[in-house]
């Protein structure tokens, strides 16, 4: 297996590693928003769950991303490597 070929395959795991982060992350936030929820806060319970859902979605986002463009980001790594 070449460099570029190892380089691919390692952004690739890499992005899905990103994306999974992003699960435990949404799922712990909006379980913490819902233990105070009843505490009256309704306001900053929301709050919480946007925010998550938010964080979240920024990590899953950047992992697609890091997967859709790991091709190019192994070509501009190994660019001048002998193939």
């Amino acid at each position: 297996m070449k460099s570029k070929q190892l380089a691919n395959v390692l952004f690739k795991v890499l992005g899905f590693s990103i994306c999974l982060y992003a699960i435990p992350s949404c799922v712990s936030g909006i379980a913490y928003a819902i233990s105070v929820a009843g505490e009256s806060k309704a306001m900053a319970t929301e709050y919480r769950i946007f925010s998550a859902a938010v964080g979240a979605g920024v990590q899953a986002v950047v992992g697609i991303i890091v997967i859709a463009m790991s091709r190019k980001i192994s070509g501009w790594m190994f660019k001048n490597d002998d193939e």
